[in-house]
């Protein structure tokens, strides 16, 4: 009997929290943008504290790096200290954005999501991992076997951070493609024959945007790119088809 009634008395605040007027929503968003931000500023202090021993990790592939203006190597230790405290801050940043779509959603929907954002935040991270220890090391030494006795690397701190961030962050938004196929295939809008037979467009759209997104046009890095999402797209078929069952 208790607890009838203290189901009874907990719908309603649910019904007034999805009930919110456009005020208090826009109230509520600037809340949660003031405190992701706040995060991210706490997470670059915390970044810029270290940021000699992540400029060590980032040059590893390269060794010796050089800043051609005065100001050039602060003001990429700042980029550097701000991309770090963001992903520092991205596990704080996805549960406001989690937080703010929360009254709208039905409990079911809730439990879905209290799953589906730390495994996001996973597989985000893994994929910035596999890039920068995996991919990052072989593309480098690929560019620098380029070099002679007429021509010697000489790499600018700003532009290749700058490439070491265009080429890392595209990996962790492919490997969200197995949640994003398992999401779709437990809704039931796709299915393990429709993803069977769009494989070889798959290929070829990988590809192509491999070629869109990657900071360079040789084919070596949008290789490098398209070959991880086709078997991230392959994970999925295997869930959908073997799992799932659909």
């Amino acid at each position: 009997m208790a607890e009838e009634i203290k189901e009874e008395n907990s719908e309603p605040k649910d019904n007034a929290e999805g009930n919110m007027t456009l005020i208090q929503h826009l109230t509520e968003l600037r809340e949660r943008l003031i405190r992701s931000l706040l995060a991210v500023a706490g997470g670059s202090v915390i970044a810029y504290g270290f940021v000699e021993e992540i400029m060590h990790y980032l040059t590893a592939p390269v060794g010796k790096l050089y800043y051609l203006q005065p100001s050039e190597a602060f003001f990429t230790y700042l980029k550097v200290a701000v991309a770090a405290g963001f992903l520092i801050a991205l596990p704080i940043v996805f549960y406001h954005v989690w937080r703010f779509f929360l009254p709208a959603l039905t409990k079911n929907e809730r439990k879905i999501l209290g799953v589906v954002v730390p495994v996001s935040v996973i597989l985000f991270f893994a994929g910035l991992a596999f890039s920068f220890f995996f991919v990052l090391p072989a593309a480098v030494k690929f560019f620098m076997g380029f070099g002679s006795e007429e021509l010697t690397a000489m790499f600018s701190v700003d532009r290749y951070f700058d490439f070491v961030l265009t080429f890392v962050l595209p990996f962790g938004f492919v490997f969200e493609l197995p949640l994003v196929i398992t999401i779709l295939g437990s809704m039931g809008v796709i299915g393990s024959d429709f993803l069977g037979r769009h494989q070889r467009v798959v290929i070829f759209l990988s590809f192509i945007l491999a070629a869109i997104i990657t900071p360079t046009p040789d084919v070596f890095t949008q290789s490098m790119l398209a070959l991880p999402m086709i078997a991230l797209y392959e994970v999925g078929y295997f869930i959908v088809r073997y799992i799932l069952r659909k």
